[in-house]
């Protein structure tokens, strides 16, 4: 399979690692404030009896005491509170669909279909504009006799080379079209054996990935025919470039 010439470079960033400092600030500081509150209290009654209020003193304490006891009981009550906390799996498992990832190398088989196609030659700084001409030349010439697309618009790459490339740009019929021009044709789309990829974005990103499917083809050791074929979900001429989602087939010998 033809290496594009624009291989876009990525250059990976390692992540810096982030420090998290634990200040232990803990309560340990209030508990002697309970303490000095109790020394003014004890002093309070000593000043007007001395000899009956360290007896009465131990009663108000006595009482007090019960009264914290009580208050830890409502605690586990709280504590049971948590016990919804496995609704958190709930929101877990909303990444599930996320998790579709597109097909990267799929194997699949392609199957031949009714095709009126037209060829051209592309330079690659213009060659998104180039297939879409293209497609608007065979949309026009089915809109004008009233025929529907049968399936996606292809483009199938014949070559390539640093300069550009040559490609058939075709699109899925039903019936013939009459009164073809002579850079038009009938015929069938590419079929067999091939890998699928899937492209989501603009036709410029596509360097890279042809460049991620040429790694996977010598991580496979798999050898490619010198075509590749691109089928267009997306409308290229309704789509915005950046919104483009192509499925990328590679014929394997």
């Amino acid at each position: 399979m033809n290496r594009f010439r624009r291989i876009a470079l990525a250059a990976l960033i390692p992540a810096a690692a982030l420090s998290f400092g634990l200040s232990a600030t803990l309560a340990q500081t209030p508990s002697p404030a309970p303490a000095a509150s109790a020394s003014p209290s004890s002093t309070s009654p000593s000043s007007t009896n001395p000899s009956l209020p360290p007896s009465a003193s131990p009663a108000p304490a006595a009482s007090i005491s019960p009264a914290p006891a009580a208050t830890p009981s409502p605690a586990p009550a709280a504590s049971a509170s948590p016990s919804p906390s496995p609704a958190v799996p709930a929101a877990a498992a909303t990444p599930a669909p996320v998790q579709t990832a597109d097909p990267f190398g799929q194997e699949t088989t392609l199957e031949p279909r009714k095709v009126v196609m037209v060829k051209g030659t592309a330079n690659w700084d213009s060659a998104f504009d180039t297939l879409v001409d293209a497609f608007k030349a065979l949309n026009t010439l089915l809109d004008k006799q009233g025929i529907k697309h049968a399936g996606n618009s292809m483009i199938v790459y014949t070559s390539t080379d640093d300069t550009g490339f040559t490609f058939l740009a075709e699109i899925p019929v039903d019936q013939d079209p009459q009164k073809l021009p002579k850079d038009m044709s009938i015929g069938k789309s590419p079929e067999g054996k091939a890998l699928k990829f899937v492209h989501r974005g603009s036709y410029d990103n596509m360097d890279n990935t042809y460049e991620a499917i040429t790694n996977h083809l010598d991580d496979k050791r798999l050898e490619a025919k010198d075509t590749f074929i691109e089928e267009y979900l997306t409308d290229p001429l309704k789509t915005a470039e950046d919104k483009l989602v192509i499925n990328v087939f590679v014929p394997l010998k």
